[in-house]
């Protein structure tokens, strides 16, 4: 179920977007989530940055990743992505 979210009169899909991202994810840095990771993520995508990395990070099976060029990484394309959510 995709969540729509109105701001200022437009409606944008949120798991679209999400889909774009986790899109970007995989074939820009090869974290492919499983389908049912993916799933979970565009219909209740966690609200900020570090939470939705490490939501992926999660998915993907890696551990501790708080200070790792990895983590950097993937932060950066959330962000980038996040930063131009409503």
């Amino acid at each position: 179920m995709a969540v729509a979210v109105a701001h200022h009169g437009l409606v944008h899909d949120r798991g679209a977007e999400v889909e774009q991202l986790l899109y970007e994810l995989c074939v820009g840095l090869g974290f492919c989530l499983p389908s049912e990771e993916g799933r979970r993520l565009r219909e209740a995508p966690p609200v900020d940055v570090d939470a939705f990395t490490d939501a992926v990070l999660v998915a993907e099976g890696y551990g501790d990743m708080s200070h790792t060029d990895t983590r950097r990484m993937v932060r950066e394309v959330v962000e980038r992505h996040m930063n131009t959510w409503f």
